[in-house]
């Protein structure tokens, strides 16, 4: 398996390559510029040296490599000089935001905590709900519990987030008043009091996402623990007099979670990418709020580096999902 990794990992690196010039470039080439928020009033001469100072005036395969050496390179030597104390960045020029002149991946790093603490418990949520449903309608189908699952996540998955979150902030903020109805990025959890409120006001957006997102996985689970629950050897195992719950658990449950662990695994990088909308909705103060400013002010390195993290987000997981797929299936080899 390790031996697969690695090759797998070996032939990602030219598909980076291709995604990232392909983002490059469709970024770079759209309208915008590094001066359009700054006022007419600047003469001339000092608006080129702005450009230049932020190296906007090289040729465009130039800024290209200019980008990947740092994405690659220089960005992960100032992570390391952070968490070690060296100084392998070597005063370095990092990957600068347009709109706020601050190195891109510290502006990340500063929203990572709200969208992971957000978005991440409403995955998290949606996985530990929806896995359970899906396995005991699939066992139980047809029955009022299957039907009441089904009419849910149809209506889940069908509609979309910013109507739901809209929906819920209405109901629940507006005329009851039981939840705040957006997102104090403020708030510091230093003791009982402030963790009551941190879960007060995570309750809206994490509730929109985890039904969004479990409506998926437990349409996925219950098809497929239905074709496994027909399999011979699920007969073979009940016709040994194994225990219901062995041969639901033990024997059905691991085939059916290999079409599952697909839709969890690509499922990750929408932590990131899919939370735009629930985090402009709840005025929360993540990597998708961060996306949404950077192209309202034409920030393109800002885009370009957000956007391939997406990009490289997705690679790696469509990996660990394949390495998990060994793990539940001892047929599948990996020579």
């Amino acid at each position: 398996m390790l031996t697969y990794a690695l090759r797998r990992l070996l032939l990602a690196i030219p598909t980076l390559l291709l995604i990232s010039l392909i983002i490059f470039l469709m970024v770079d080439l759209a309208p915008g510029s590094p001066m359009s928020e700054i006022p007419r009033s600047i003469p001339p001469e000092a608006r080129q040296k702005m450009i230049e100072a932020l190296g906007a005036d090289q040729p465009v395969l130039v800024r290209y490599l200019l980008w990947l050496r740092q994405f690659f390179l220089i960005e992960p030597a100032y992570l390391i000089d952070g968490w070690f104390g060296t100084s392998l960045g070597g005063g370095a020029q990092r990957i600068l935001s347009w709109q706020s002149r601050a190195p891109v991946f510290d502006v990340i790093g500063q929203r990572l905590g709200q969208t992971m603490t957000v978005i991440g418990a409403g995955y998290v949520i949606a996985v530990l709900i929806a896995v359970p449903i899906g396995v005991y309608s699939a066992y139980r189908h047809y029955s009022w519990f299957d039907q009441v699952g089904t009419f849910i996540a149809m209506i889940g998955y069908s509609v979309p987030t910013f109507f739901t979150g809209v929906l819920l902030i209405v109901i629940f903020a507006v005329n009851l008043g039981w939840f705040p109805s957006y997102y104090d990025t403020s708030l510091t959890v230093t003791d009982f009091a402030t963790f009551k409120r941190q879960v007060w006001q995570m309750a809206l957006p994490v509730t929109v996402l985890a039904l969004f997102h479990a409506a998926e996985i437990s349409r996925y689970t219950r098809s497929s623990m239905l074709d496994n629950l027909g399999q011979d050897y699920v007969r073979t195992a009940r016709a040994k007099g194994l225990l219901e719950p062995q041969v639901v658990l033990k024997h059905a449950l691991r085939n059916s979670l290999i079409p599952v662990v697909t839709v969890l695994a690509l499922g990750m990088p929408s932590i990131f990418g899919g939370s735009i909308i629930v985090e402009q909705v709840f005025k929360v103060n993540g990597i998708g709020a961060a996306l949404i400013g950077a192209i309202v002010a034409n920030d393109l390195p800002m885009v370009q580096t957000l956007t391939f993290i997406f990009a490289v987000l997705i690679v790696v997981f469509n990996l660990v999902a394949d390495l998990l797929y060994g793990m539940l299936d001892p047929r599948i080899r990996y020579e």
